[in-house]
This record gives structure tokens, C-alpha cells and sequence, in this order.
């Protein structure tokens, strides 16, 4: 059982990089091969594993190429426009998979390699996940920034009354499997919490098309 409102709120952030493969590819199928990227993402952050949406805002940067470094939004088509590349598809990949067909698109332009290419997902706004159960507010929500579970129960108005924090399941879609991920809560919302309660409730990132269910 639990009263309390949510207090603790932990903001996750964004950004990436790497490069090489082209234009109009559809997203790779679970198994199928994707664009080899010669760069390396950084470790730990969350566009390391965030798939671009309809929606998104990038920032696409080709070193010692002033005009051809430019923010773009992801259209509803899954689609952005790029000088010299032409309309590359670009939802459902990584942004260091949209690195490479960035690159591998550029090749044609150079006699010899492709300055190094960096796209970075600056606005999430095709991210969106909903919160259903015993929350205040249930409903969909796109936050535009990423997120964590706790966060996400903060943006549904917070646990209800009577609602079990030791059991919060976050459903996620992945392709055409489903998955249940347990999420424990309720040592954060008593008095003394401490760090240890925080590292110890799997505090989980959201995903894009995630139902977080609070019973």
C-alpha cells in the first residue's frame, strides 16, 4: 500500500556517434544484416540503444563540412532528406546505423574516405510510451526527452492509493515479441530510502512503445 507522492525523479540523458551503407534500405529484421559503422557509440548513454521514430529531431554533423552539418526531423514516412544522399529511411535504426548510410551515401562525393559522420538524436519527440493501473493519471505521453520508469509514473500524477510499487511490469514490444520486465519500487517511496534503495529497484529506462502497469 502506498500514499506517498513520488519524490525521487532520476533524468536520463542523450548522445552518440560512429560511421558506412545507403539510401531507401528498409530497417533490418531481427538477424538480418545492418550498416557496418566503422565509429563507436558512447558507452552508456541512452542513443546507444534508442531506435529513431517518426517524429525525432537529429543533428547530423560531417566533420569539415559546414554544409552538410544540419539539424532534421524524422517524417511521419520514417524518412529524412540529406544533401548528396537524396531520402534515406531512417526509422527503426540506431543513430550510429544512420551514421553509416550517411556515409556509404557520401562515398560517391570523395576520392578517398568520407570525413567521419555523427548523428545525434537531440529531441526524442516520436518516443511515447503509456502508463496504465492504479497511477493518478493514466494515459499516453510523449516527453520529447528520455526517460525512466520512476519518471514515468511522476508524468501519470504518481502511484494511487493502494497501489503495489513492489511488482511495476513495463511491457515492451520488440518487433512481434513481447516481454514483461518487473520493476520494484516501493523501498524508494519509504522514509530512510537511500542510495541503496535507489540501485537496488532496477530503476529501468523507457523505450519507445512501452506500457508501464502499476496494480
Amino acid at each position: 500500500m502506498i500514499k506517498a507522492p513520488l519524490t525521487v525523479a532520476i533524468a536520463v540523458a542523450a548522445t552518440m556517434s560512429s560511421p558506412a551503407q545507403a539510401q531507401q534500405a528498409e530497417p533490418p529484421v531481427d538477424g538480418g544484416p545492418r550498416p557496418v559503422a566503422s565509429g563507436k557509440p558512447l558507452a552508456g548513454t541512452a542513443d546507444s540503444t534508442y531506435r529513431i521514430n517518426a517524429g525525432d529531431e537529429l543533428e547530423v554533423y560531417v566533420w569539415g563540412e559546414e554544409r552538410l552539418q544540419r539539424k532534421v526531423k524524422v517524417l511521419p514516412d520514417g524518412t529524412i532528406a540529406f544533401p548528396l544522399v537524396g531520402q534515406i529511411k531512417v526509422q527503426g535504426y540506431l543513430p550510429s546505423e544512420v551514421e553509416a548510410l550517411i556515409t556509404n551515401g557520401l562515398s560517391a562525393q570523395y576520392v578517398g574516405a568520407v570525413p567521419q559522420v555523427t548523428v545525434s538524436v537531440v529531441v526524442p519527440s516520436g518516443m511515447q510510451f503509456s502508463v496504465m493501473g492504479r497511477v493518478k493519471s493514466p494515459g499516453t505521453f510523449t516527453p520529447g526527452r528520455y526517460v525512466n520508469v520512476l519518471e514515468a509514473l511522476s508524468m501519470a500524477g504518481g502511484p494511487a492509493e493502494f497501489a503495489n510499487l513492489d511488482n511495476v511490469l513495463i511491457i515492451r514490444k520488440s518487433g512481434a515479441q513481447i516481454s514483461a520486465l518487473s520493476v520494484r519500487l516501493a523501498p524508494l517511496f519509504k522514509l530512510g530510502s537511500d542510495a541503496k534503495d535507489v540501485a537496488g529497484g532496477n530503476i529501468l529506462q523507457i523505450e519507445t512503445g512501452d506500457t508501464v502497469i502499476v496494480r
